[in-house]
């Protein structure tokens, strides 16, 4: 079992310019630039004055990582030398992991299958970053991670980053859960680095699933995403703006951890899943019994409608003075399907 546990004298206090304060310029390297977070999120950086390094492995994004104001360098995550000559000639204050490669999944009943890519930018990918960033002298790194499902499927129905992760996960989610925790445990152990984790909530919003041209939103529309068993599984949610923004405060923070990035409005599927068909303007969704819900979508799928937990983000604004710019999903479902796709 992994922990997040750092073992070991404490680590010495960064003399990088994320001690000098709110405001400073920094040098930030953000690896997966070009995905959902990525996209929101070099703009954000950049319009608050920070240089930006954008790393993305395809070549034909170089142009629109410029246009969104940030150096671009073409590097596979998965390709250690790639990342280490990046990273180190890049010398940022700051690196950040955002890389992952959740459009490959296509059926929750082949879970860790079709995460394989993502769990291995997880693990192998984050000790590359890892080693590339103590060889560069960086003193911050900020890593994303997921808080949803893995939470424990037991007692209360929303989770703090102080209760543990599930011990018994559905059997094609138990890779994919390992590599979550082997991230985690590798961003808040790291030596020489300010390490932070942030577990981000289920995205909706522009380039997501839960968007007006996003997979889930299309399934809704068609009648094909039904309400499965009593729907009891309690969900938080997050705008990928709120996301980007919670990423730019940690990584111009002292802070660092492991932190919940969620809304105010943890829900239960049976509550969630009509209003968003609603704001959608389709119908409401069918009602299939869960031993049906168990044939079509596995024993993960029928845990994400039964049993799994939500998350609370009372760390976050605590400690790092988060706020949602939408703090409840109801509002951002309706702005976001008023916008055009």
């Amino acid at each position: 079992m992994f922990s997040h546990i750092q073992t070991g004298p404490p680590k010495p206090r960064p003399t990088s310019n994320i001690e000098k304060g709110k405001g400073v310029n920094m040098k930030v390297f953000v690896a997966g630039a070009t995905g959902a977070i990525g996209r929101r999120l070099v703009p954000l950086l950049s319009s608050s004055g920070h240089e930006v390094i954008a790393m993305t492995h395809a070549p034909a994004k170089t142009d629109t990582l410029r246009a969104l104001g940030a150096q671009p360098v073409v590097a596979d995550g998965l390709d250690r030398a790639a990342v280490m000559r990046a990273v180190t000639e890049a010398r940022p204050d700051v690196v950040v992991h955002e890389m992952t490669a959740l459009r490959s999944i296509k059926s929750l009943s082949n879970f860790d299958r079709d995460l394989a890519v993502t769990n291995r930018l997880r693990t192998e990918g984050t000790e590359y970053l890892i080693e590339a960033a103590q060889a560069a002298g960086t003193r911050k790194l900020v890593a994303q991670s997921y808080t949803g499902w893995p939470n424990e499927r037991a007692g209360g129905r929303v989770k703090t980053e102080t209760d543990e992760l599930d011990n018994h996960p559905p059997k094609n989610s138990i890779r994919t859960l390992n590599a979550i925790r082997k991230l985690e445990t590798l961003v808040v152990n790291a030596r020489d680095l300010y390490g932070t984790v942030l577990r981000y909530a289920s995205f909706y919003g522009p380039g997501t699933s839960i968007a007006p041209d996003g997979q889930i939103v299309e399934l809704v529309r068609a009648h094909k995403l039904p309400l499965v068993g009593d729907g009891a599984a309690v969900w938080s949610f997050l705008h990928i703006d709120d996301a980007a923004n919670a990423t730019r405060i940690a990584i111009e923070s002292e802070g660092s951890g492991v932190f919940n990035i969620a809304d105010d409005d943890p829900a239960e599927v049976r509550i969630w899943l009509p209003e968003l068909a609603k704001a959608a303007g389709a119908k409401p969704p069918m009602h299939l019994p869960a031993w049906i819900g168990r044939l079509v979508l596995g024993e993960s799928g029928l845990a994400m409608m039964t049993k799994i937990r939500g998350s609370s983000n009372a760390k976050a604004k605590r400690v790092l003075g988060w706020q949602p710019l939408f703090p409840s999903w109801r509002q951002g479902f309706r702005e976001m399907l008023q916008q055009p796709a």
